[in-house]
């Protein structure tokens, strides 16, 4: 595109974010700045239309951007927006650091007041140290793995053996695991298990193996949890309010709260900011919705996402920093000092 077609195109994109309603050539003409006929932008509009930038929703003589039109504003054209001196107020007041669950259902709650959409967390990670484990036999090749970590937070979970085992063998693998192991986390105690079988019984290797296994599976499902803020802030987004369907998908998406786990655990991956518009994620296949997201640290390293889900019809600038101070504060708020 041309430095025109440009600058029309972001302006269309400004209007329909602030107004909601589709842009026509003569706005355009008097809020873009530039000195051409209504005529002129309509066939610089037709071209925008032909690559798929905008779109024609009815009869209506007005354009708005499609989801490819609002990628190329967030990549090339936004400019970054300042928050007010009440937003940071506010931020101060709710992310003081004291407890980390209650810092995270904070920042949850902060996003969405920010933004007037929904805020999501994913709660830390906590390494997968064990201090202590058990073995009880429930019955012929079942077993009861029982994962004590220091803090004293038990994990069980029941697995199902090649082999019966005696309570004499199922005592000796947990005396070993626990002499030898205790302290470590699960990834790494699969890891010298691996060089170290040659040095134990096969069956009592195996036995070994699964249980650590299950016990980090133990632990991974204990700590998938995603804090939800806002839901009923799109019940009066404009976008969403007049289709009760899209609704009751979007609702029936933070109910689940699966798809959502694998959408910020992608996020989770990449630096600073991310967003996804229209669907573009594929793991929250909505094309009204768009996600703006970012990781968060604790001492330097990565151990959950936030992030605000809303219309594709968003402010993205500001988005951008709400998502991004956020993130920092939470990080500040949970690292140690």
């Amino acid at each position: 595109m041309d430095e025109r077609a440009r600058t029309l195109l972001k302006t269309l994109v400004e209007r329909y974010i602030a107004d909601g309603q589709p842009v026509g050539s003569r706005t355009l003409s008097k809020a873009s700045g530039l000195e051409l006929s209504p005529a002129t932008i309509r066939n610089v509009m037709a071209d925008l239309e032909e690559l798929g930038l905008i779109a024609s929703p009815h009869t209506s003589a007005g354009r708005i951007p499609t989801a490819r039109g609002y990628r190329m504003f967030v990549d090339t054209m936004i400019t970054a927006q300042s928050l007010s001196m009440d937003d940071a107020a506010m931020r101060e007041t709710q992310l003081q650091a004291d407890q980390p669950q209650r810092v995270i259902a904070n920042a949850a709650q902060l996003l969405s007041s920010l933004s007037s959409f929904v805020g999501v967390i994913t709660a830390p990670r906590k390494a997968s140290v064990f201090h202590h484990i058990e073995f009880m036999r429930l019955s012929e090749r079942r077993v009861l793995v029982i994962l004590v970590a220091p803090d004293g937070d038990v994990q069980n979970r029941v697995i199902f053996t090649a082999k019966d085992y005696t309570p004499a063998q199922l005592q000796e693998a947990s005396n070993f695991l626990t002499a030898n192991y205790a302290g470590l986390t699960l990834e790494a105690v699969r890891e010298r298990l691996k060089t170290e079988v040659d040095d134990l019984r096969g069956e009592i290797a195996t036995l070994m193996q699964a249980a650590v296994q299950a016990g980090t599976d133990a632990v991974a499902d204990s700590q998938e949890q995603v804090v939800i803020s806002g839901e009923r802030n799109l019940l009066t987004v404009q976008d969403f309010s007049s289709d009760m369907g899209s609704l009751r998908k979007l609702f029936d998406l933070f109910e689940q709260k699966t798809q959502l786990m694998r959408l910020l655990e992608v996020s989770s991956r990449a630096e600073g900011v991310r967003i996804y518009i229209g669907g573009e994620s594929r793991v929250v296949p909505f094309e009204e919705l768009s996600v703006v997201s970012a990781p968060y640290e604790v001492d330097g390293v990565v151990v959950g996402t936030l992030g605000v889900i809303g219309p594709t019809r968003m402010a993205y600038d500001r988005m951008i920093q709400i998502v991004d101070i956020t993130s920092r504060l939470v990080s500040n708020a949970l690292s140690t000092r």
